[in-house]
């Protein structure tokens, strides 16, 4: 069924495209045509409190095209782990379904990653099992409100790979913001992140008569302020992560004696859309040296989804691009980042200085798009018509009024041509939902630093108030 994909706007730098939206669509409209659609249930289950329940149809056993339930139901579960998260997997239906998820989602199998991923997260093995439909758990999403607290002097971080961004906040208004280029994803001794995280928070204090709060947005898996699963400490053994970097952030916070909270970037990108837009049903998209994602429901609230979008495929041709990291091809971190543009740029004649970063590579096409090089303009035209059909993607999954996207890549002439190129997707594929949702991008400098200015938000003050860390 992949071959029956045909995207009307292909992205001019990889006609190849499978957008992942369109080839499930055709699936469920093959099976819904079949008349022979039989139900197909997924739970995810985060915790007995926090279930998460999807429910879609598949062809019947036997049936001549059985064989097609198979990857439509691996990129699901690979959806809903990425998106949603879970420490139990439960498959009700489809028996021969689920024994094919249980081989693919196991230790050593092409799904390894995620299987180690979710058993870090959640601190129990990952298991999938089976059972009959009606027996699924029930669905129970938990959420809470996050952030929006502006009142005191605050300290607001945001951790990327190629940057890390300060702000000093005083009852809401930025006096002090600060980018400062690092390179954490390389470096084995953990002492190398302290210390450039806590010379940042000085800087800011510099700025401030006390500190109040501190908050802070990184790229990872964030649970209690503590480190699950993050790019920026790859370069790090497991023992000393787990001795060194699991706790880094309560120990700032011990040091700083004020409320200190962390949560992922993609949750801020949410949380700055909310306080920017004063809205809701807010899907917050970074792009920067990954994809980032968080979201914000209809109540203003945040669910206690992952919403790492990076790993969620939206490209299903067999050559996709394949992540440096997790090894999984077709997903968002190569598509809608930086490794994008670094990706894209020689397939559309721009010679790269050799031996520099990707954030340097990023700036390279970037100066180029200001000059009105066309061979820039495809690179982001191309990342545009992506990012538009991973809209559609993430809309199956999201109750989405706005999308609000952020981060470097964003920045300058590219981060309008994305947004135009995504709308016009929007409107040829999906009339629908390019008028129930809205892409924006906010200011220039929000862009680039707003991340680091809604982190500051996240603590709810105390009573008690330090100025300094212990020395």
């Amino acid at each position: 069924m992949l071959s029956k994909v045909r995207p009307k706007i292909a992205p001019e730098l990889d006609e190849s495209f499978v957008p992942a939206v369109l080839a499930q669509r055709i699936f469920l409209e093959a099976v819904r045509e079949s008349g022979k659609g039989v139900p197909l249930r997924i739970a995810a289950v985060r915790t007995a409190n926090s279930v998460s329940v999807h429910e879609t149809t598949v062809f019947p056993a036997g049936h001549e095209h059985f064989i097609e339930n198979l990857w439509f139901a691996e990129s699901l579960v690979k959806t809903l782990l990425w998106q949603k998260g879970a420490q139990v997997v439960v498959v009700g239906g489809a028996a021969k379904i689920g024994d094919y998820l249980r081989t693919v989602f196991a230790k050593g199998g092409p799904h390894s990653f995620d299987v180690d991923t979710m058993t870090t997260v959640y601190e129990q093995p990952f298991e999938l099992r089976g059972a009959a439909p009606d027996d699924l758990p029930a669905a129970c999403d938990a959420s809470v409100a996050l952030g929006g607290h502006l009142e005191g002097c605050r300290i607001g971080f945001d951790l990327g790979a190629s940057d890390r961004k300060v702000s000093a906040v005083i009852d809401g208004n930025p006096v002090f913001s600060e980018e400062t280029v690092w390179n954490p994803r390389t470096q084995t001794d953990p002492s190398y992140h302290y210390g450039e995280i806590m010379t940042g928070l000085r800087r800011a204090a510099e700025h401030l008569p006390r500190v109040d709060a501190i908050g802070g947005s990184a790229a990872g898996i964030y649970v209690n302020n503590r480190v699950m699963v993050a790019s920026l400490f790859r370069g790090i053994a497991g023992d000393v992560f787990a001795r060194k970097v699991r706790d880094m952030f309560l120990r700032m916070k011990e040091e700083w004696r004020v409320p200190f909270t962390v949560v992922n970037d993609g949750e801020v990108t949410a949380l700055a859309g909310a306080m920017s837009l004063n809205a809701s049903c807010i899907l917050g998209i970074a792009m920067g040296s990954s994809e980032a994602g968080g979201y914000a429901n209809r109540d203003g609230k945040i669910a206690d989804w992952l919403n790492e979008l990076a790993f969620v495929p939206i490209d299903c041709q067999g050559n996709a691009a394949a992540d440096e990291w997790s090894g999984a091809r077709g997903c968002g971190a190569q598509y809608l980042s930086q490794e994008a543009v670094v990706r894209l740029a020689p397939l559309a004649g721009i010679t790269l200085p050799e031996g520099t970063t990707s954030a340097e590579k990023l700036l390279v096409v970037q100066e180029l798009m200001k000059d009105g090089d066309v061979r820039a303009q495809r690179v982001f035209r191309t990342i545009g018509t992506y990012f538009g059909y991973a809209v559609a993607q993430y809309a199956e999954f999201y109750d989405i009024d706005h999308v609000l996207i952020l981060g470097r890549v964003t920045s300058g002439e590219g981060g309008r041509m994305i947004l135009k190129q995504a709308s016009g997707v929007l409107h040829a594929e999906f009339p629908e939902l390019a008028e129930a949702a809205r892409i924006q991008l906010p200011d220039e400098r929000s862009r680039r630093v707003g991340q680091a200015t809604a982190a500051a938000s996240l603590p709810v003050l105390e009573e008690e108030k330090s100025n300094e860390p212990d020395k």
